[in-house]
């Protein structure tokens, strides 16, 4: 047994299951390989329905585009039914979707049915906010953040492990990584069926679930109207955009720039999970003894503008190395942001909202996540290659003041002292 000091009003002893920890973390760890494990077979699997590079490419970013439009509309509903009904319900539920959603992509046949998987997988897109209120239920508000690195980091693990996986897979055909996801999402399933606790007590449960908790439109102006997260979700919000162009179109820009193939392409998307382990195992304990949360949340911006100018010099040089250098120093700031991020936003609700927070969090990015591949993906065909990392570049730059702003108005009751 595992024992940390409840969060919650009455400051008890709460002991949480070794095997709820073990079922957290898998399934953190299957969210990260999940999604990566099919990055690089996407645009193979398109490239059949498609008649031209730039048509795929659009094809590409919108497959990206349409999951996030379903997790907009999901997760603030998604949310709140955890804060309602427990969190063991909403994993077992989302994971079960996700698992559908791979095996659907995976059969294939029209590009209908790639758009129906994603919308099926997307629709129960709520495990990772329903994760973090999981694990904000049984940690120390005061170590939080820490423990949302814990997190950071295994997720790290599944997104270093998966796209070097799907990338082998594909070697037995373009569908192998999607039906390999259906099954081991399947299995802890199945896991969490038989062994898993719920972690939210009966007394911080919410008593009743009204139509605009479960309007997305609507949690989205009540979390955006909290003083203490405005800035903070709004700096995350123009962060989110060129990410999601980046993660929708990178497949089909090393495919175009560079002719490599999935399982060269896998590698490369490995290089994010390595950073967040390397972050999360080394640096990030260090870094949260010297700085507070927001600074080193503007740290990792920083490197990301950083990571973005080398992608984009990569793609008017048409030299990989400074894609592997700018990829690098991009995931690194992206691993310490995330934590720092979560930590902060976790922090600003008690128990009871920890889910519609969480839900309201997602659905931003979701929305930032719909916005950024449709833009990537055009500015990437009219513009040239090097467009959405320019993007990056700009909007962060923009983002920083933004966030500094807010948590330097706020400092007497913030996170940035």
């Amino acid at each position: 047994m595992f024992k940390f000091r409840s969060h919650n009003e009455q400051n008890t002893e709460q002991t949480v299951d070794k095997k709820a920890l073990i079922f957290g973390l898998m399934s953190v760890f299957l969210c990260g390989m999940g999604f990566s494990i099919i990055a690089p077979v996407v645009p193979f699997l398109v490239q059949p329905y498609t008649s031209n590079p730039g048509e795929q490419a659009i094809v590409v970013t919108l497959l990206t585009s349409v999951y996030a439009v379903c997790v907009f509309f999901a997760a603030p509903g998604l949310g709140a039914l955890s804060d309602r009904y427990g969190r063991r319900p909403l994993l077992l539920v989302c994971l079960w979707g996700s698992a559908i959603g791979y095996l659907v992509f995976g059969i294939g046949g029209a590009l209908w049915v790639l758009f129906a998987g994603r919308i099926i997988d997307g629709i129960t897109g709520g495990t990772i906010s329903t994760i973090f209120a999981y694990f904000a239920d049984i940690t120390p508000r005061e170590q939080r953040t820490k423990y949302f690195g814990w997190v950071s980091a295994v997720s790290g693990v599944g997104v270093v492990i998966g796209p070097t996986l799907g990338g082998l897979l594909a070697k037995f055909g373009y569908s192998a990584p999607m039906y390999f996801g259906a099954i081991i999402t399947l299995l802890n399933v199945v896991y969490g069926i038989l062994y898993m606790p719920e972690s939210l007590d009966e007394n911080n449960r919410l008593k009743k679930i009204t139509f605009v908790r479960l309007n997305p439109f609507t949690q989205l102006v009540n979390v955006l109207s909290m003083k203490n997260l405005k800035r903070l979700l709004v700096s995350a919000f123009l962060l989110w955009i060129p990410n999601g162009s980046l993660q929708a179109v990178f497949s089909q820009f090393t495919i175009d720039t560079f002719n490599w193939e999935p399982a060269l392409i896998g590698l490369m998307f490995s290089i994010m999970g390595v950073q967040d382990i390397i972050s999360q195992g080394f640096i990030m304990p260090k870094l949260l003894i010297k700085l507070s949360d927001a600074q080193i949340a503007i740290l990792g911006m920083v490197s990301e503008i950083i990571g973005y100018s080398l992608i984009a010099a990569s793609a008017l040089f048409s030299f990989y190395p400074l894609l592997i250098a700018g990829m690098f120093i991009f995931g690194f700031g992206d691993s310490i942001f995330g934590p720092s991020f979560n930590g902060m936003v976790s922090k600003s609700v008690d128990s009871s909202e920890q889910g519609r927070i969480q839900g309201g969090s997602q659905s931003i990015q979701s929305l930032a996540r719909i916005i950024g591949p449709i833009i990537g993906g055009q500015i990437y065909v009219s513009l040239g290659h090097a467009a959405p990392a320019f993007m990056g570049m700009i909007l962060i730059a923009a983002a920083i003041p933004v966030l500094y702003q807010g948590t330097h108005v706020n400092m007497k009751t913030s996170y940035f002292i």
